[in-house]
């Protein structure tokens, strides 16, 4: 009887730690936020400081992607309207100063600047540029998931002028 208790005790922790852990991966899949449609606000008025292209940095893994373009003014960094990731907790906005980024790159360790927390998994998108940060320092932009310290997608940016 002893034994019974034991393992039914057992199958409801290690079946509810499963739930839960099944949950918070499909939960994104299942009620993703809306594609955001946010424009640049006096774009014409705005110098562009640099720009890039969202990759997909391990092609064997289906569920870490990324793709579309990002264009970086003075104060203003702007995912285009073709950006896309796939969907997972907790996705932040990086600039980072290494290129090539890779996910062996360790993001955590660098002087990367989080420009915030991705409002959606496809759209275009504003983030603010904090005032001191000297863009030239910067060689990536890198959607990264702060909840399991995972690279997402990377964009090496170019420098324009």
């Amino acid at each position: 009887m002893k034994n019974v208790f034991i393992g039914v005790l057992f199958g409801i922790i290690l079946g509810g730690a499963g739930g839960f852990a099944a949950g918070i991966f499909v939960f994104p899949y299942l009620f993703p936020p809306p594609p955001v449609n946010e424009v640049v606000v006096d774009r014409d008025k705005r110098k562009i400081v640099a720009r890039g292209e969202f990759i997909h940095a391990q092609p064997s893994d289906p569920v870490h992607y990324g793709r579309g373009k990002v264009t970086i003014y003075e104060d203003l960094l702007h995912l285009e309207s073709d950006f896309e990731v796939g969907p997972g907790p907790k996705f932040h906005v990086y600039l980072v100063p290494e290129a090539n980024v890779t996910p062996d790159t360790l993001v955590q360790e660098s002087m990367f600047v989080d420009l915030g927390r991705l409002k959606a998994f496809s759209g275009s998108q504003n983030y603010a540029i904090p005032a001191g940060v000297d863009l030239r320092n910067f060689k990536s932009v890198v959607i990264w998931c702060e909840q399991f310290n995972v690279l997402i997608s990377p964009a090496n940016i170019a420098l324009v002028g």
